[in-house]
């Protein structure tokens, strides 16, 4: 089968043929529906240099992913073939704290695994057959359309846990300012539109992505310049937000996440664009908690899912075939993509 494998660091993803996977005991193939493009894997492309992470290559892309069972191997006795499943992204040991919690992403020995999951360290979904190493991993899809739902397996349930761990600051008379409204912003605005009573205001440079950020949801959307911290307050009476979100991760929009929230508020950094804050006494209102988050845990991603079941959650996508692939990633670099990309293989 054709796949598409990160080969080398600092170089473009090459479509190449590979073996078809087998399932050994407690594994699982699954056939690939929809494999979703994310911008965390432009790091991997671009910006990560040799031994900086413990990943071997070569490796297949994709760690957004969905599909139907294949074939299952001895011992795996909760699915059936044809089954559609959602692919849980972040792979853990299975055997910690956390990843007795289902909290997967927060592995404690993470850093011994060799990978953090399918499409990071270990092969993804980008191609036509996917092996899932632990049966655990694979969530029931429904009748949810594969291809809309492959972003959720991340680009949902990263937003949807930032979120979660704020509700309780989210209540009537509240505001959620989400900076940058792409491919997870996008989604987090309906998930704080089904979560809670906040006011949601959306921040984004760019004009389109600003009327996606009002067309699912989002109260307002203001542009991010100079003037946005000054609009953040006026539509907040003065007060400031409750909770900020950056998914964009760099100086200038750390800078306003702290910038714009209140006293007692959280301000919560999703994006990797590689920014820092210098924090201190004098730096934010008094007891703004800042914060990272990655990912979510096996049970949230259900609850992603049932969201998108109710018809309160869905994935903008734009598709793309898995040769098409490498030109998805460019547009996505080149921010031309509005929502979301998705290889269906």
């Amino acid at each position: 089968m054709q796949a598409l494998q990160l080969t080398a660091w600092k170089s473009p993803p090459e479509v190449r043929e590979v073996a078809d996977p087998e399932p050994a005991a407690g594994q699982v193939v699954v056939e690939v529906a929809a494999a979703g493009a994310c911008h965390s894997d432009l790091h991997l492309i671009h910006d990560f240099e040799p031994g900086l992470l413990p990943y071997e290559l070569p490796f297949t892309l994709g760690h957004e992913n969905t599909g139907t069972v294949a074939a299952v191997g001895p011992g795996v006795e909760h699915l059936e073939v044809g089954e559609p499943v959602a692919v849980y992204g972040p792979w853990g040991c299975g055997r910690c704290r956390r990843c007795h919690e289902g909290a997967e992403n927060y592995c404690e020995r993470a850093a011994e695994l060799g990978g953090a999951g399918g499409g990071l360290g270990f092969d993804g979904g980008m191609s036509a057959y996917m092996l899932v190493p632990q049966a655990r991993w694979l969530v029931p899809l429904g009748d949810l359309d594969p291809v809309e739902a492959a972003p959720l397996t991340d680009a949902g349930l990263t937003p949807y846990h930032a979120i979660k761990r704020s509700l309780h600051l989210l209540v009537g008379g509240s505001t959620a300012v989400v900076i940058g409204a792409g491919g997870l912003g996008h989604l987090a605005i309906q998930i704080l539109k089904a979560s809670c009573s906040a006011q949601v205001v959306a921040v984004d440079l760019k004009p389109e992505a600003r009327e996606l950020a009002t067309s699912v949801g989002a109260d307002h959307a203001v542009p991010s310049d100079a003037s946005a911290a000054d609009a953040i307050r006026d539509l907040t009476g003065g007060k400031g937000a409750d909770l900020a979100l950056d998914f964009v991760g760099v100086d200038a929009t750390m800078a306003l996440a702290t910038q714009v929230t209140r006293s007692l508020g959280h301000a919560t950094v999703v994006g990797i664009g590689g920014g820092s804050f210098a924090f201190g006494f004098f730096t934010v209102p008094y007891e703004v908690s800042l914060a990272t988050t990655y990912w979510g845990s096996l049970p949230e991603l259900s609850e992603v899912l049932d969201l998108a079941r109710r018809g309160l959650v869905r994935a903008h996508v734009e598709r793309f075939s898995l040769d098409q692939a490498p030109a998805a990633y460019e547009k996505l670099a080149a921010g031309e993509v509005d929502g979301r990309a998705v290889i269906v293989p």
